[in-house]
């Protein structure tokens, strides 16, 4: 079976040191361990390596090491990418344009998608919407997006997992839009650029209910800050209902009470990406 070749996939995380630490000190599940386990149990052969690319000494791949890996996976990231000064980010932009240049595919949500776009040629801004958080809701596919295989087995109308403040306003060349909601235009994105394809979404298939709620609790003070909640108490409550639903997703009051469906809680659903990706763009790319 094809899924137990022994690939190579590296996950850049974009989150710079300091943002990893204070992760850990509020208890928020790490991107880059959320995507290791999708490979782990999708692709059990593969080996990983993560590679904290915001670290400024962190060694990046060059070169023919580009194409020691069969595929990389961006997380996301709290930099802004249209901060041209920042090395943090410059750096990111950089490997993104050399991984397009060697050809090998990649697969990216939230900071991805905008690195897709941005590396390309693409532009983006703060949204003027303001954030978009904990669920992105009546993601819509594109008439191409029906036709594309990285949402092969989505509904035509779904929900996601989302946490994010700036948006792709301007496609690159070579972009096509797969998915999009009233929020955020662009939701689902394929760019073939130089001698790569990158398939990315906004919002993130890699998450859960566990993992929102942990990161929507940490995010306490820009929620309430924002004008999302009242009081911090009222976050951590709406937190601690996504626990329960993540523990009961058969419950019929926690169900209506976030207004879900099977789309966002079933993996079947909500991981139907990443298992395209695999399926639809790493293997056939491998054994080219």
């Amino acid at each position: 079976m094809y899924r137990d070749l022994p690939l190579a996939i590296a996950i850049l995380n974009g989150y710079p040191r300091a943002s990893r630490e204070r992760f850990d000190a509020a208890d928020v599940g790490h991107p880059h361990e959320m995507y290791a386990r999708f490979v782990r149990s999708y692709v059990p052969q593969a080996t990983l390596d993560v590679i904290f690319i915001a670290d400024l000494d962190s060694a990046l791949p060059s070169g023919a090491n580009l194409r020691s890996y069969d595929a990389y996976i961006w997380t996301g990231s709290d930099l802004t990418i249209y901060h041209t000064d920042d090395p943090r980010v410059t750096r990111q932009v950089e490997l993104a344009r050399a991984i397009y240049e060697a050809g090998v595919p990649c697969y990216g949500s939230c900071w991805g998608i905008q690195m897709a776009a941005y590396a390309a040629g693409g532009e983006v801004r703060k949204n003027p919407r303001g954030r978009e958080w904990a669920i992105a809701r009546r993601i819509t596919r594109t008439e191409a997006g029906r036709a594309h295989p990285l949402l092969r087995g989505k509904p035509d109308v779904y929900d996601g997992f989302i946490m994010h403040l700036d948006e792709v306003v301007t496609l690159p060349p070579g972009a096509t839009l797969l998915a999009t909601n009233e929020h955020t235009p662009v939701q689902a994105l394929e760019v073939k650029h130089k001698n790569g394809v990158f398939w990315a979404t906004q919002y993130h298939p890699e998450y859960n209910f566990f993992e929102m709620a942990r990161l929507i609790r940490a995010r306490a003070e820009p929620l309430v800050k924002e004008g999302f909640f009242a009081t911090i108490e009222d976050v951590q409550a709406y937190a601690e209902a996504m626990f329960a639903l993540h523990e009961r997703p058969d419950d019929p009051e926690l169900r209506e009470r976030f207004a879900v469906g099977p789309d966002i809680l079933d993996p079947l659903y909500r991981e139907a990406e990443l298992r395209n990706w695999f399926d639809y763009l790493v293997i056939p790319s491998r054994r080219r």
